[in-house]
């Protein structure tokens, strides 16, 4: 799971940062352009949206978002507290409202919410692909039963690739990611990961449904 944090002040960012990473991969913008400019890759699972912030405020962020067709779940986090200024959010297309001072376990339990709703999951569920499972508690698959070699990032693709089943995946969408826009690697570290996952799952004649689009990237068939 990877989490956006778009937050202009640094000490909170980073209280905020410390304790979700302990679950999921996180990356933070500071000012509201920026993070607009992340959001709109649309590789996050959720978002956590400050409204008074420089460059652009949160408001006008997420009302971009929505109208890019970008439906990452978005929980606002702010200081403003009244009716008006949650309805604005709602109506903009958040999808969950925190004012500050929070609980760090509850800030966790919305962000498990508005991913559960967003997925049709939870987080003990599995994700299945034929007679493929994937639990993402322990980051165990096994097809038929059998317990089959998918290692680290290797795992990571294809959790992506099969939430997004019948969809062309780009390489740049997983690099940016599984890898992050920070990483010192290029994106042809993907077609390695994706040969390798191929390669395992063509042990099970599994192989067959990873499909490559030449020069774009991958779609599970």
């Amino acid at each position: 799971m990877k989490i956006l944090i778009i937050e202009d002040e640094k000490i909170l960012s980073n209280t905020i940062k410390q304790y979700l990473s302990k679950m999921w991969n996180i990356e933070q913008a500071f000012d509201g352009y920026d993070g607009y400019m992340l959001a709109r890759e649309g590789i996050y699972d959720a978002i956590i949206l400050d409204l008074m912030m420089p460059e652009m405020n949160g408001y006008d962020v997420l009302k971009r978002l929505r109208e890019n067709d970008i439906k990452t779940p978005v929980l606002i986090l702010t200081a403003k507290d009244t009716i008006n200024d949650k309805l604005k959010g709602f109506n903009y297309g958040a999808d969950d409202y925190i004012t500050k001072p929070f609980e760090l376990e509850e800030l966790k339990a919305r962000i498990e919410a508005i991913i559960r709703r967003d997925k049709g999951t939870s987080f003990n569920d599995t994700l299945k692909y034929k007679n493929l499972v994937l639990n993402l508690k322990n980051r165990q698959v096994t097809i038929n039963g059998d317990i089959i070699n998918v290692p680290g990032k290797q795992f990571e693709v294809l959790e992506m690739l099969i939430n997004m089943k019948g969809t062309i995946v780009t390489k740049d969408q997983l690099f940016n990611k599984i890898w992050g826009f920070n990483s010192e690697t290029t994106t042809n570290v993907v077609e390695v990961y994706a040969s390798g996952l191929r390669k395992e799952l063509k042990k099970y004649d599994y192989g067959k449904y990873i499909k490559t689009i030449r020069g774009v990237g991958y779609m599970l068939i």
